[in-house]
């Protein structure tokens, strides 16, 4: 064989064994030479996740892998358009992407966001996260009736992220219910279905969704039926589970269910009161703080139980508007600009003032763009999605 001949031969292997070496990166490259994987895993857990992914194609791949400790990534449910249809993405901090959902197996009529007779006002469909999983538990048809007889759940941590339905209601389909996370459980209370029953108005049940064999429980019966206005947000703080019977701004309502004795309970007067948006509750210095945001005055604020006063955490032009909102890791996550964007503001413990004396260090703020052609409408802090990198 000539030189040239075995130059080109050369050549040759080498490319195929980069070809392999590209198919089979995770059997070539150990996570940590010398070390075996798993204690690899262990050592790597607590760098911050942009190093990681970084570093080198094994690192990202581990980072999303269902055995590594996940990092939060922020879910939409998304307005498609004028057609009314709904679908779901998650906005990867990390990689500065957002990646579509699967489209979740919804029943026949499906819920829309839009109907013809009401197109000032979009038709809510309404989401939980709980237990680290998205979960959708009430919505109108193009006809006005209720959408699922049962919730559908989304696990972003399994090994194939995907969709699956759970046990049907304990009760009458319904929309313009209360619901949220109470503990890692679905809460829903309250809520009309085909037509107004005061029994449903009354009725509510949590349930886990991450047991798939677990049944609905059912609640208390609430005072009256006055949860069956509107889609109303329930947000747990303290071992209470708070809600307002509406969403705008006019006289409304407030209820406050206590898990520990299961009973309902009055609102406290300075909570009322300064709920004048929307709100999400997260944990923070080891304590679960509930976030609302007003819209008019574009500030979020934050309760105290124990002053039963709301205090100013952040205000900006940035939050006049703001319609929908997601809290959790330290930040907090507010839908702007009738969906178009995202802001994002960092509620971890403040900077001290550069002065002795001086206000505060303002929190830090910055904003996250609504995937092209669509409008967010929900929002919700999960597991970021396993997938292969």
């Amino acid at each position: 064989m000539d030189d040239a001949a075995a130059e080109a031969e050369r050549s040759r292997t080498h490319a195929q064994a980069q070809r392999r070496q590209q198919r089979e990166p995770h059997q070539q490259q150990p996570l940590l030479p010398g070390l075996p994987d798993h204690l690899a895993q262990l050592c790597l857990a607590p760098l911050p996740p942009r190093l990681l992914r970084a570093v080198c194609r094994p690192w990202r791949r581990l980072l999303y892998s269902p055995s590594f400790p996940p990092f939060l990534s922020l879910y939409a449910v998304l307005d498609d358009g004028a057609d009314g249809g709904v679908s779901f993405a998650a906005y990867d901090a990390v990689a500065g992407r957002w990646d579509e959902l699967p489209a979740p197996p919804m029943p026949s009529p499906p819920p829309r966001l839009w109907h013809p007779s009401f197109l000032s006002r979009r038709l809510p469909l309404q989401s939980v996260a709980a237990a680290g999983r998205l979960v959708l538990v009430a919505g109108s048809t193009q006809s006005l009736s209720p959408a699922l007889p049962r919730p559908i759940v989304f696990d972003p941590s399994a090994p194939t992220p995907r969709w699956q339905l759970g046990p049907r209601f304990p009760f009458a389909p319904r929309r313009w219910c209360a619901a949220g996370s109470a503990r890692g459980r679905v809460f829903v209370a309250g809520g009309v279905g085909a037509g107004y029953d005061a029994n449903d108005a009354r009725s509510g049940a949590v349930w886990d969704p991450a047991s798939p064999g677990a049944a609905w429980e059912p609640l208390p019966p609430m005072r009256d039926g006055r949860f069956s206005r509107d889609a109303a947000e329930a947000v747990c703080s303290g071992g209470k589970v708070c809600m307002v019977s509406l969403r705008s701004r006019g006289a409304k309502e407030g209820a406050v269910f206590d898990l520990g004795a299961r009973r309902w309970e009055d609102m406290p007067p300075g909570m009322l009161a300064g709920w004048k948006g929307s709100a999400a509750a997260a944990s923070t210095g080891g304590a679960e703080t509930i976030f609302v945001v007003d819209d008019e005055r574009g500030a979020l604020i934050a309760y105290d139980w124990g002053g039963d006063r709301w205090r100013t955490v952040a205000e900006s032009e940035r939050l006049k508007g703001a319609a929908e909102m997601a809290a959790g890791g330290g930040r907090v996550c507010v839908a702007a600009e009738d969906g178009a964007k995202v802001i994002v503001v960092d509620v971890t413990t403040p900077k001290p003032p550069r002065r002795a004396g001086g206000p505060a260090a303002a929190p830090r703020m910055w904003e996250v763009a609504a995937p092209a052609g669509k409008r967010v409408v929900a929002l919700h802090v999960l597991p970021r999605m396993t997938r292969a990198e």
